[in-house]
């Protein structure tokens, strides 16, 4: 049963100066994961940024139906990228009392060099 569906998206542009950021500065929204990730190829650095800042919206509009607010997430990928293999989302669960063996995050991203989009669906799974 689907309990959260949210969706964002955000211009590249507003990300286009980020690659220049402090780690400090970026670590206030970024994991260190994400930061490496993003900045790996400086060409692509906005859009990667803004399509993690996209996720991490489009979440909490999935959770808001749940009342909940959220301190810590993380968008990432297998430590070896493989193409075609899609990004999950890290959340500390403990902090909204969720318990996560009854729900599974479903998380697509995409983007272009002027807009990045995210959704995310929440699903609690049927325990029988």
């Amino acid at each position: 049963m689907i309990i959260g569906v949210g969706i964002d998206a955000v211009a590249v542009e507003r990300f286009a100066a980020w690659q220049n950021k402090s780690i400090q500065q970026l670590r206030r929204i970024f994991s260190d994961q994400e930061i490496v990730y993003c900045l790996s190829v400086a060409g692509k650095s906005a859009e990667r940024f803004a399509a993690r800042f996209a996720a991490r919206e489009a979440l909490l509009k999935a959770l808001s139906s749940l009342n909940s607010s959220l301190s810590l997430l993380q968008v990432s990928r297998a430590s070896r990228v493989v193409q075609g293999r899609p990004p999950v989302m890290q959340v500390d669960w403990q902090k909204l009392r969720i318990d996560t063996q009854k729900l599974n995050i479903h998380l697509s991203l995409s983007h272009t060099k002027t807009d990045a989009y995210a959704v995310v669906i929440l699903e609690l799974i049927a325990v029988v």
